[in-house]
């Protein structure tokens, strides 16, 4: 398991949404990335260095700090959508190889390199940003029924990380909510949702959705 790529966005124009900027253009940088906690969200402040969300209201802070999408499972996306797909083009932050990250564990915790420790968080809800980054008609819906959000991590502990690090899973925590379950609970399988509450890590504003949605 390690990182393929660390990838920092690049402002550019969204004419998808409100926000007048969108840090999706995400592209691999050489060399070692510091991160650290971002704080609370509201700042645009995430996770790495150089990087930046313009959404404030529902991306960035402490939860979304950084990003992580497979490898393997861009290729499968390459399959679905006829074209090439770059690291970093869904706007993770780190593209990964030999980890299934949504079957990752809310709260299962990952050493990168010799340094930084994330914690699984939650996962990606898509959005108008992002369908019209892919330029792909009904993207939020073939996404969403996809089942593989990628995962979002906490910063534990801060450092330095760089393409080539290994991943280690240090954690895993006594439950089975996956990161594709909990999406999947959220979006299209409400049955679910009482599996979530064993999950201590998941946000609070997440917990608290699950909670006003069971009877």
């Amino acid at each position: 398991m390690r990182l393929l790529s660390v990838n920092v966005g690049r402002p550019r124009p969204n004419p998808w949404m409100s926000a007048d900027l969108t840090g999706i253009d995400k592209r691999p940088v050489d060399g070692p990335v510091a991160v650290s906690d971002p704080g609370p969200r509201g700042t645009g402040a995430v996770g790495l260095a150089g990087d930046r969300v313009h959404n404030t209201k529902h991306h960035g802070g402490a939860d979304q700090a950084v990003y992580a999408y497979a490898r393997e499972d861009l290729d499968l996306w390459e399959t679905g959508l006829g074209r090439p797909l770059h690291n970093g083009v869904f706007g993770e932050n780190l593209t990964t190889t030999g980890l299934d990250v949504n079957a990752s564990l809310i709260g299962d915790r990952w050493r990168v390199g010799q340094d930084v420790i994330l914690e699984v968080s939650c996962f990606r809800i898509p959005c108008g940003t992002f369908q019209g980054w892919l330029r792909q008609t009904g993207w939020m819906r073939t996404f969403t029924q996809a089942g593989k959000p990628g995962a979002y991590l906490r910063v534990i502990a801060e450092g330095r990380m760089s393409a080539g690090d290994p991943v280690e899973i240090i954690h895993r925590p006594d439950h089975e909510v996956t990161v594709s379950l909990a999406f999947r609970a959220m979006t299209r399988e409400p049955d679910l949702l009482p599996q979530l509450l064993a999950a201590e890590a998941l946000p609070q504003d997440i917990k608290k959705m699950v909670r006003k949605r069971l009877p």
